[in-house]
């Protein structure tokens, strides 16, 4: 996930309400037009980096449903 991916994203997840979020709705609706492969890639990197703390504020719930790994975003990182 490159310098830009990443601050593209803080962006849109400071905009985004507390509480649970599937990736998906974060990265936009290019989501749709990716491949099935590119959108594994990209997902599993998500998952590292908010693993990695470079999303303040958002964790990885370690559950799946509703088609997908679940984040939590708290109020006030």
């Amino acid at each position: 996930m490159t310098d830009d991916e990443i601050t593209r994203l803080r962006q849109i997840i400071a905009k985004h309400p507390p509480g649970e979020f599937h990736f998906p709705e974060i990265y936009g609706p290019d989501w749709d037009r990716l491949y099935i492969g590119d959108k594994v890639k990209r997902g599993h990197a998500f998952m590292n980096a908010v693993r990695a703390g470079k999303f303040p504020g958002v964790t990885d719930t370690g559950a799946k449903k509703g088609g997908g790994r679940v984040y939590q975003k708290i109020e006030n990182p």
